[in-house]
């Protein structure tokens, strides 16, 4: 049977394996939508060669490249939020929801209120706006699948299992190539030395944040939405291997771990064949080469992130899509070479401490939040 699927940022590194996935069985998929910020020429070309119907920028300015790049074919090309919100509406069996940061809201959104089945890799949805979407699922009926490696990990774990008999859950965080760094060393940290990731090929912010720790801080009020057993049962092992992807111990102190090889398609492939399992390319794992698996205790001294996102899934409210918004804001200016390493989490703190905005009632009030929170860090930036 023919299932359909929309893949919204195609062309980033989940939506590339993705596309990966699908093309080995072109058979039993039919796409439906594409989309990308902008990088006309790579999402045309993706859309021609797994026949997709629409092929979406979501920086309208780049809409006359992406029609160029697709004359002579059937496929549609649209451009623009408000398109890409449509082309999210639109009916199909699963939509990947893989565009990077608070850019991935109002499509995530789109495709909550159509009922449908999602498999969300955009972290900062349910970070900035957690409370929101998950009355929006309930709301409209739409079922959530967790992509992130860590929640698709837990997702695993509590199959067949109850909520009510979790002890803990959780979850493993590789450390990120600067782990054993001291204090000096982190000051002086490179962009290119804290993208350089040991374990997993990702985008240059998603690096950026393994090296902080920030990813596993979104990951944590990630999965306090997720998985509704409270706050204080959630907690972060450091695991170097990233062999277990996190745990789950249940009440009578059995403690079920999914394992795995470290490539997102594992996950990706748990999403996409959901209830039932489907074939990838990977090699099994070989326990006996591995050798050993260890577990730390993080180190908030040097890496403060967790600790940040901890109280500010606390504070509740709008607090987590402050830090959010302030991260970004941090990451970027990092990467442009503004910024030291050590910074990002310093900046994120202040802004926490200067801008603390009310209840929002809709996704308006997340956008107009975020939109402020960025406005508050850059300004603080620019003062330091």
């Amino acid at each position: 049977m023919t299932r359909s699927i929309s893949i919204l940022g195609a062309t980033g590194s989940v939506g590339e394996q993705t596309l990966d996935l699908i093309n080995r069985e072109p058979d039993k998929w039919q796409v439906e939508v594409l989309s990308a910020n902008c990088s006309a020429e790579k999402l045309a070309e993706m859309a021609r060669q797994c026949g997709a119907k629409l092929a979406v920028v979501g920086d309208e300015s780049c809409l006359g490249d992406l029609r160029t790049a697709l004359a002579g074919t059937d496929i549609e090309a649209a451009g623009g939020r408000a398109a890409l919100c449509e082309a999210a509406a639109r009916p199909v069996d699963v939509t990947v929801a893989a565009i990077v940061g608070c850019a991935g809201l109002g499509p995530v959104m789109a495709a909550i209120e159509r009922g449908g089945t999602i498999a969300l890799a955009n972290k900062e949805a349910l970070v900035s706006a957690g409370e929101v979407m998950t009355a929006a699922i309930k709301q409209h009926g739409a079922t959530l699948l967790p992509v992130d490696s860590e929640h698709n990990a837990i997702f695993q774990c509590l199959a067949g299992g109850k909520m009510e008999d979790v002890s803990k859950i959780t979850l493993t965080a590789s450390g990120g190539p600067l782990r054993t760094w001291s204090q000096a060393q982190l000051d002086a940290a490179t962009p290119a030395e804290a993208i350089a990731h040991p374990n997993w090929e990702m985008g240059a912010k998603i690096s950026v944040d393994s090296a902080t720790m920030f990813n596993k801080g979104l990951e944590l009020i990630e999965a306090f939405h997720l998985f509704p057993v409270g706050l204080d049962k959630i907690g972060i092992v450091v695991h170097p291997q990233s062999v277990i992807h996190s745990m789950v111990e249940f009440r009578d102190r059995s403690t079920l771990a999914q394992l795995g090889p470290s490539d997102m398609r594992v996950p990706i492939a748990s999403c996409l064949a959901w209830p039932d399992r489907m074939d990838t390319p990977l090699e099994p794992l070989d326990l006996a080469k591995i050798g050993e698996l260890t577990f730390l205790e993080p180190d908030e001294v040097r890496f403060p992130s967790t600790r940040l996102a901890r109280q500010a899934c606390e504070a509740g409210g709008m607090t987590p899509a402050v830090l959010n918004a302030a991260n970004e804001v941090a990451v970027a200016a990092f990467l442009d070479g503004q910024i030291r390493f050590t910074t990002i989490a310093a900046m994120v703190e202040d802004t926490l401490s200067h801008y603390t905005p009310d209840a929002a009632n809709g996704l308006d009030d997340v956008l107009a939040v975020d939109a402020e929170a960025r406005r508050v860090a850059q300004s603080l930036m620019e003062d330091a």
